[in-house]
């Protein structure tokens, strides 16, 4: 029963990371070929980095990623801590299942409602053209801000609240006892919502696909572009940095977990301890 269960799992992984062993491994094809493979080489690594349009999508990518992600992380925070706070439980968890319906929500419908939502701003405006660089912008943390949240909200429910009473009897206000106490301690959901919604960002395609325009184009679009045509062998080597750049902020975002998980556990620990040892 062992041996079948490992099998099945081996083979589930094998189903998951074999087309994308085959793309990382031919990126590095010098014959450019998928059917022949002529040794080890850097080439289209040096191709991409020449090509002008490719590292403009980068770029864009890059500026809709990061400013996405903190305008996202600073609102979630700042939600989370509003929705922690709400003393009717009712209401509490009828936002909460608001908050969740996006993350649930096909990308696709989100992503038709976001265009037609900024057309009809744009038509009311009388804008020219009312998608691009800021309706990807305003898109993006919209549909990162559930994420956040949802890293974000579990963090107050682990907190010590005597330490933010104590701060309080001590003399400090609401605002510096969250900012001192708080803050730190939820320090790790925060990042891990952060690196959480920078991932989704950089390789979202859907939703960009519809509240794009073709003077501001990202990796994910550029790449789908590519593919209307003969595909270069330069996008093998872009896909393979897409694909390590997930891959560290993910294990970044696994050891920050777990390493909270581990001061937590400690900290608990301590107690019990002191707690024994008065009685």
């Amino acid at each position: 029963m062992k041996n079948l269960s490992r099998f099945y799992i081996g083979l589930i992984f094998l189903l998951l990371f074999a087309p994308i062993l085959v793309l990382v491994v031919f990126s590095f094809n010098t014959s450019g070929s998928t059917t022949h493979f002529a040794g080890l080489s850097l080439k289209w690594y040096f191709e991409l980095f020449k090509d002008k349009v490719a590292i403009k999508a980068l770029e864009n990518s890059l500026f809709l990623a990061v400013f996405s992600s903190l305008i996202a992380t600073l609102i979630g925070t700042f939600a989370a801590l509003g929705i922690d706070r709400m003393r009717n439980k009712k209401i509490q968890g009828a936002i909460k299942t608001v908050t969740n319906i996006p993350m649930m929500n096909p990308d696709i419908v989100t992503g038709v409602s976001m265009m037609l939502f900024f057309v009809a701003v744009g038509g009311f405006l009388h804008f020219s053209n009312s998608l691009g660089r800021t309706s990807m912008l305003i898109a993006h943390v919209t549909f990162n801000l559930p994420y956040v949240i949802l890293s974000v909200l579990p963090r107050f429910k682990q907190m010590d609240s005597h330490l933010s009473e104590a701060a309080l009897d001590l003399g400090c206000t609401p605002a510096q006892t969250f900012f001192k106490v708080e803050l730190p301690s939820l320090a790790p959901g925060i990042a891990a919502g952060l690196m959480l919604a920078f991932t989704l960002s950089l390789d979202d395609f859907v939703i960009s696909h519809f509240v794009s325009s073709p003077d501001f184009v990202t990796l994910p679009l550029y790449v789908y572009n590519q593919t209307a045509h003969e595909v270069k062998y330069s996008m093998y080597a872009l896909c393979t940095i897409i694909i390590l750049t997930v891959l560290v902020l993910l294990l970044l975002i696994n050891f920050a977990n777990a390493d909270s998980l581990k001061k937590l556990k400690g900290k608990k620990a301590k107690r019990a301890k002191k707690l024994a040892g008065r009685d």
